[in-house]
């Protein structure tokens, strides 16, 4: 097995932040790019709260101060080391956004190694059309909180490489993660069925069908889902699902079109978890 030494992140959000961490956590050095050192500082608190939250849980191998050790922030991509082996971009679910970062990314990298963005719906031979090198490109998409899930969906185009895609089956198996490698497609295979759910419970939400509560607890004691959809949709963000259900929308029709409910509580800055409420108050 190919060892992950030394890994880069950009973008120090959520997402971002639980890569650092667990990358740090197995033993590579991390760096991690944000846009500026209020950004960065604030990168470093979130992967500081995330392993006390490990620690807290009993599930952190090594010392929090061991793993901060490795965490490197910086606040230009080309700053990221000669030396490393992946680039994980983890900023917004913005096409164009994401283009530029991840071509700016290229010029950093080094000539064997793997560029990577952790894009839930996106794709990837898209997000690839303006790279060099497409073919050490593809999508590994954590999900939310990064520590904690067992799952990286790896997403290949027909232009990456097997032996990329098989660097990647190594990296996400060394984390103690379980992979599966699916075809580039609008919403690959968790996003697309994880939003259908999603939207469906908001629209019988929408239509009084029942409570929020009793949707989602129909799905975990009915179908041992560990979490109900509309909580899910809190911990994910609103404004997260209303992006990547637009998104689905245009590529893939009607039966993505986001509920009026979903638009009206993003409006609101009703966004879930981070902020406080959504489908649910949140402490």
């Amino acid at each position: 097995m190919t060892v992950l030494e030394r890994v880069a992140v950009i973008g120090g959000g959520t997402m971002g932040a639980g890569i650092a961490q667990v990358y740090a956590t197995v033993g590579a050095e991390v760096t991690v790019v944000e846009s500026d050192g209020a950004a960065a500082e604030a990168a470093r608190d979130r992967i500081a709260a995330g392993l006390a939250r490990t620690a807290e849980r009993g599930k952190l191998p090594v010392p929090a101060e061991a793993v901060m050790q490795r965490i490197h922030l910086i606040t230009q991509i080309d700053g990221i080391p000669s030396t490393v082996q992946l680039v994980v971009e983890a900023v917004p679910e913005k096409p164009e956004l994401k283009v530029a970062i991840l071509a700016a990314a290229e010029k950093a990298l080094p000539a064997g190694a793997v560029l990577a963005s952790n894009t839930s719906s996106l794709s990837i031979a898209e997000l690839g059309s303006a790279l060099e090198l497409p073919e050490r490109f593809l999508g590994l998409h954590f999900f939310n909180p990064v520590p904690a899930s067992k799952l990286v969906e790896i997403v290949c185009a027909r232009q990456t490489r097997d032996d990329v895609r098989d660097l990647a089956v190594q990296w996400v198996r060394s984390l103690g993660k379980t992979d599966v490698v699916v075809r580039d497609s609008p919403g690959f295979a968790t996003s697309r069925l994880g939003v259908t759910l999603g939207l469906e419970a908001i629209r019988m939400l929408e239509e009084g069908v029942a409570d929020a509560a009793a949707i989602d607890h129909a799905m975990e004691l009915g179908y041992r889902h560990p979490m109900g959809p509309l909580r899910l949709t809190d911990l994910v963000g609103l404004d997260v699902r209303l992006a990547v259900a637009e998104y689905l929308h245009v590529k893939l029709g009607e039966r993505f079109a986001p509920p009026q409910l979903l638009r009206d509580k993003v409006a609101r800055g009703e966004l879930g978890k981070k902020a406080g409420h959504g489908f649910y108050h949140w402490d």
